[in-house]
C-alpha cells in the first residue's frame, strides 16, 4: 500500500495493532448473544429460527438507542485509481471527494451492543461538506480563528448544519443480516429525538415521511450504500445504492439527521474530532 497525499488529517490508533483487510464471514456474535440471552430467560440453549419472537425482540433491541456505544475507527490511505480514504477496522474506503466539491471530512463507526453482551460493526460512515459552500458561508466568520479557538466556540457546529450547505452523511453496511427494517426504527428513534430537540414534539408526520422512505422491499446486505445528501434549499434527499428513494424539505430534518453524527452526543465523537479539525483547515483564509 502506497501513501496518498491527502489533504486532511484524520486520527491514528494509539494502542491498536493495525488491521488488514479480510473477508468477513456470517456474523456469529448475534448468534452467541441471542443463544446466551434465550437460554437465561427461556432456559432453552440456542434458537436457530431467525424469526422466533424472542430472536426479533433481541434483534429489534439490538438497534435501539439506549444499546449505543461510541468506538472510533483507525484510518489509513490506499492509492488506486480514484483516491479513497480507508477505514482500517473494517477495510471500508470511501471516496474523499463525492461529486466535483464535496469533500471528505472524516469518517467513523456505528457500532451497537448486543443485550450488553457483545459489540457489533453496523455500518461505516463518512460525513462530506462543499468545499465552496464552507469558504462562501463560514470563512468570514471563522476563518481567522485557531483550532483550539474553533473547537471551543459552541456556534461553530451550530453554523454548519443551520447554513445552507450541501452536505452528504455516507453509510456503507457493514453487518450483513441488517434489515430495511431495522434501519427504519433506528431512525425513528435517533432522529425523533433530534427532531423533537430541536422542533418539539409535534413532528410525527415529517418523521413518518423520513423513515417511510425506507420500504421494505429494500434489500441493504453487506456492502450497500445509503447517501443521505442535504441539497441547495436544505432538501435531505434519500439513495440506497444509487437509487433515489425520497426528498424532503425541512431545515429541521436536516438537522435533525447531521446531529447524530457532528452533533454534541454524536454516535463516534473520535470521528467528530476529526471533522472538526479538517473543517477548520477548509475555512480558515
Amino acid at each position: 500500500m502506497v501513501s496518498l497525499r491527502f489533504p486532511f488529517l484524520f486520527s491514528q490508533p494509539s494502542n491498536h495493532p493495525h488491521s488488514h483487510p479480510t473477508t468477513h464471514g456470517p456474523f456469529r456474535p448475534v448468534a452467541i448473544a441471542v443463544a446466551v440471552a434465550t437460554a437465561t430467560v427461556a432456559g432453552v440453549s440456542t434458537y436457530q429460527n431467525r424469526k422466533h419472537p424472542f430472536v426479533e425482540n433481541a434483534l429489534d433491541f439490538l438497534f435501539s438507542n439506549h444499546s449505543s456505544t461510541h468506538l472510533w475507527g483507525s484510518l489509513s490511505l490506499a492509492d488506486n485509481s480514484s483516491d479513497t480514504v480507508v477505514e482500517s477496522k473494517t477495510s471500508v474506503s470511501f471516496p474523499s471527494v463525492l461529486g466535483n466539491s464535496r469533500k471528505l471530512l472524516g469518517i467513523g463507526l456505528r457500532r451497537k451492543s448486543i443485550l450488553g453482551l457483545k459489540n457489533i460493526d453496523v455500518y461505516a460512515f463518512g460525513v462530506y461538506a462543499d468545499n465552496g459552500d464552507l469558504k462562501k458561508l463560514l470563512s468570514e466568520k471563522y476563518g481567522k480563528l485557531s483550532l483550539s479557538e474553533l473547537r471551543e466556540n459552541k456556534e461553530f457546529n451550530d453554523d454548519l448544519m443551520e447554513a445552507d450547505i450541501c452536505m452528504t452523511v455516507r453509510l456503507q453496511i457493514i453487518y450483513s443480516k441488517l434489515s430495511i427494517r431495522s434501519v427504519r426504527s433506528a431512525f425513528e428513534e435517533s432522529v425523533g429525538t433530534r427532531l423533537q430537540k430541536f422542533g418539539g414534539s409535534d413532528n410525527k408526520e415529517l418523521l413518518h415521511r423520513f423513515t417511510s422512505q425506507f420500504k421494505d422491499e429494500y434489500k441493504i446486505p453487506r456492502g450497500s450504500v445509503i447517501d443521505l445528501s442535504k441539497e441547495r434549499g436544505h432538501v435531505l434527499r434519500t439513495t440506497i445504492d444509487g437509487k433515489e428513494v425520497g426528498s424532503i424539505q425541512s431545515k429541521l430534518l436536516c438537522r435533525s439527521l447531521l446531529d447524530l453524527y457532528i452533533g454534541e452526543d454524536p454516535f463516534d465523537r473520535k470521528a467528530k474530532e476529526d471533522i472538526e479539525l479538517n473543517l477548520a483547515s477548509l475555512v480558515q483564509k
